[in-house]
């Protein structure tokens, strides 16, 4: 006996439990809490009554978390306190045509004649294809004339349907599914999907089975129990009364505002709801948050952005000014670049704009005056700020020209300025506003054009030396075939590829003007940097003043040049995979710091708002730049 007494004990311990908090709301007497919404100073709660019970909304009584609550109650038919929202889920397949269909109409007819005037009505079918003719409405007239153009189609596609109906029906008030349906799926979506969507939307959902065997609704009983709903099987004579009797759950509703008591700080807790009724009491029951109840009222008001003339910005005027001034900086940087002149002028043409300059007549196609002067101002206030920092303008004219690019400083000043300010835009932008994002694309946007032009520079001593042994043999052949050292020069620049035909040809224009020509190689050092042609001005130096033969030099020179060159790409070919994986593991944490600060900032902004964060990202950025040092000296070898 004590045994069995203890497992009833159990028993009914681990019923009350599963009664207070193992589903959304439980009914006694056949009422039940169909939904509770919180309000700043209570709660509203939406209570469906069973049919032919007469309720005294005069004697309702509420309590809430265990604590008596002021409450009146009347129809839900005549209030909007609550919305209400109901979506007709019908099969409109073609197992479904004759009677079916026609059946299928007229119930769906019915329910909107007894639905109450104020729940929403949406429709959704589901054949081959999901389609949502009716948006939740409160015009009948529309939702009928719907239904009069529904139309059949080939195969089921009952899941997607009731996926489509659970986002129809939103997110607002009490919301329920009906769905029609007369036979299985036949689309690849699985079923866990569908009530994996009913259970995240919170709908209730209730699902008529026309003409299916008992075998057959597994399926349709899953979908209603994840809505907290039945499965109705009918025939079609019977489809009318049981889409009104659907109807009539709504119709029978009451709504129940309730104040919280004095000093209540309960932020959730059973809502227990009692009604009169005849002789007996209705009792309903439903495990509810009420955060919002017990908070909305000492919440701070959300801050707003307001204009010196009280006038609200919207949240996309940002991102819209951002936008205007990334693009107003684009066109900036295209005004920048240099326009393409014509040089293959005729004789009369050359001679038509050199009359018109010298007469005061702006000449018409020259584009690029027009756009010099629509810049002047800027690149005055560009060469005015370098004039004041001479180091700065050194260097940039410096790297322009080891780069062999043709832009000034001053304009490429304005240039990097418009890519660093289009860099924090595309950030503002691509972070909806986050400052971070931000920062780090303007960040990138003073880097990476500075780390461009290195890029430049090394790409072009790069083509500088590998071309300079060939180079050199031309000189020697050049030498050998009787023609000067100046000549031979200038067999280069005609014959020669990019870089050195060009600097060459620099080389014989500072002759021109009274440079000497070892002076002028001297400067082709300078500018590359290069040790192999410091070994070629040197030798030529040497053979100027002790005499020899410069040709044969030439070769020899050219041969060493050429095994250093083999030997320094063997070299780079077996550090190459050490150069990977340097680039990989140094640029691999920063750049999924960017990720995470562009798709979920929320979970990394602490790192940058928090001082332990602060600590962890310095440290980690001094490890990382240890950890960079240290491959890069690995795998840097000079030759």
């Amino acid at each position: 006996m004590p045994r069995r007494l203890l497992s009833l004990l159990l028993a009914a311990w681990v019923a009350g439990i599963l009664a207070l908090v193992g589903g959304p709301a439980s009914a006694a007497d056949g009422a039940s809490i169909a939904h509770v919404k919180p309000t700043n100073n209570g709660v509203k709660i939406l209570v469906s009554v069973p049919e032919g019970a007469e309720v005294d909304l005069d004697g309702v009584s509420v309590t809430l978390a265990g604590e008596e609550a002021e409450a009146t109650a009347r129809p839900a038919d005549t209030d909007k306190a609550i919305k209400r929202t109901a979506i007709l889920v019908i099969d409109t397949s073609n197992s479904m045509k004759g009677d079916r269909f026609a059946a299928a109409q007229e119930a769906a007819r019915t329910f909107l004649d007894t639905v109450p005037d104020n729940v929403y009505v949406g429709i959704t079918t589901f054949a081959n294809k999901v389609k949502q003719p009716l948006p939740p409405t409160l015009d009948r007239d529309q939702a009928v004339a719907v239904l009069d153009e529904l139309s059949l189609s080939k195969k089921t596609s009952l899941y997607d349907g009731v996926i489509a109906a659970t986002k129809q029906a939103g997110k607002d008030g009490q919301r329920s599914l009906l769905v029609l349906s007369d036979g299985a799926d036949t689309s690849k979506t699985p079923l866990e999907t569908a009530t994996l969507a009913i259970t995240d939307s919170e709908v209730d959902v209730d699902v008529v089975a026309l003409d299916q065997k008992a075998k057959k609704l597994a399926p349709l009983e899953a979908m209603a129990e994840a809505g907290d709903g039945t499965v109705i099987s009918a025939d079609s004579a019977a489809l009318q009364e049981a889409f009104a009797n659907e109807a009539d759950v709504l119709a029978r509703q009451v709504v129940v505002v309730a104040s919280l008591p004095e000093g209540f700080d309960a932020t959730e807790g059973n809502v227990a709801v009692s009604l009169p009724a005849g002789g007996s009491t209705l009792t309903a029951s439903a495990y509810a948050t009420l955060a919002n109840a017990a908070s909305d009222s000492d919440a701070a008001p959300t801050p707003q952005y307001v204009s010196a003339g009280g006038f609200t910005l919207p949240a996309w005027a940002m991102y819209a000014g951002a936008a205007l001034l990334g693009l107003s900086m684009v066109v900036l940087f295209v005004n920048l670049l240099p326009a393409k002149q014509k040089t293959d002028l005729a004789p009369d043409e050359r001679v038509a704009q050199y009359t018109a300059v010298t007469a005061g007549i702006q000449n018409p196609n020259a584009v690029a005056s027009e756009r010099d002067i629509s810049l002047a101002q800027a690149k005055e206030a560009a060469a005015a700020m370098l004039h004041h920092n001479q180091s700065l303008e050194a260097r940039i004219a410096a790297r322009l020209e080891h780069a062999g690019s043709n832009l000034k400083p001053a304009e490429w000043l304005l240039a990097h300025a418009t890519i660093a300010v289009i860099g924090g835009a595309v950030g503002m932008l691509l972070g909806r506003g986050n400052i971070i994002v931000s920062l780090i694309f303007t960040a990138l946007g003073v880097v990476l054009p500075w780390m461009w032009l290195g890029f430049k520079r090394s790409r072009r001593l790069k083509a500088f030396n590998s071309s300079l042994p060939d180079t050199l043999q031309l000189m020697a052949g050049s030498l050998q075939a009787g023609l000067s050292l100046a000549q031979s020069v200038d067999t280069i620049v005609n014959e020669g590829t990019e870089p050195i035909a060009g600097e060459f040809k620099r080389v014989l224009v500072e002759t021109r003007l009274g440079v000497t020509l070892e002076d002028a190689l001297e400067g082709i050092t300078e500018r590359f940097d290069s040790k192999d042609f410091a070994w070629v001005v040197m030798a030529i130096k040497i053979q100027r003043q002790v005499g020899g033969n410069l040709a044969e030099l030439l070769n020899t020179v050219a041969g060493t040049i050429r095994e250093r060159e083999y030997m320094r790409r063997q070299v780079a070919a077996l550090a190459a995979e050490g150069k990977l994986s340097a680039v990989v593991l140094g640029g691999l944490p920063p750049a999924f710091l960017l990720y995470l600060l562009l798709t979920n900032g929320d979970y990394v902004m602490p790192m940058f708002t928090d001082p332990r964060g602060w600590v962890m990202l310095g440290g980690g950025a001094l490890l990382l730049g240890l950890g960079i040092f240290w491959m890069s000296k690995m795998v840097k070898v000079e030759v």
